[in-house]
């Protein structure tokens, strides 16, 4: 591609509306689930079972993204009840335990540089970076800078922050920033 193609292409793709892919619910009870492919579907009826202290992700609508195979299809992220504001304290002020995520993530969590975006992501996601870190797993430039970041968390800690994070809106802002 010229430059000016690669301009042209950057303000088309920036200019799309940003369009949520993770809905976060906080519950006690979810939907029954299964898993196909690594995925948790919602078992057909009304059955419940208690969410305890995990993140289930499942298709928004369960037929169009594994009948129809929609790309379009979302997810929603369902966190135990309290979670979001757990979070937000921790990404926040730190909450005694972690250094506030926007000191590096930026004050809208988008990033800033090559330090990653945070907001929206999907929350499983979130806390297998978090555990990695923790545990060493992950490598990269930076990878050193979150260890201390990251030592004192507990599992609990990693889904409260996944949950606030992916909960968060993506600012209008941030698409027109790619071709500044």
């Amino acid at each position: 591609m010229s430059d000016d193609e690669s301009k042209a292409a950057a303000q088309y793709f920036s200019s799309m509306k940003w369009t949520p892919w993770i809905r976060v619910v906080e519950t006690d009870m979810i939907p029954k689930v299964r898993i196909a492919n690594g995925i948790f579907l919602r078992v057909k009826g009304e059955e419940t079972e208690p969410i305890g202290r995990r993140i289930i992700e499942t298709p928004e609508d369960v037929e169009a993204m594994e009948v129809l195979r929609d790309d379009r299809s979302g997810f929603i992220a369902y966190v135990p009840v309290g979670s979001i504001e757990k979070g937000a304290t921790l990404v926040m002020a730190g909450g005694g335990k972690t250094t506030r995520c926007t000191i590096c993530h930026g004050e809208d969590l988008m990033g800033m540089g090559p330090v990653p975006g945070l907001a929206g992501r999907s929350p499983s996601y979130l806390v297998r970076q978090l555990y990695d870190m923790q545990h060493g797993m992950r490598s990269g430039e930076w990878t050193s800078l979150m260890m201390p970041v990251v030592s004192k968390l507990g599992t609990n800690d990693m889904l409260a922050i996944a949950a606030y994070l992916a909960s968060l809106s993506v600012p209008s802002t941030s698409a027109t920033t790619a071709t500044k």
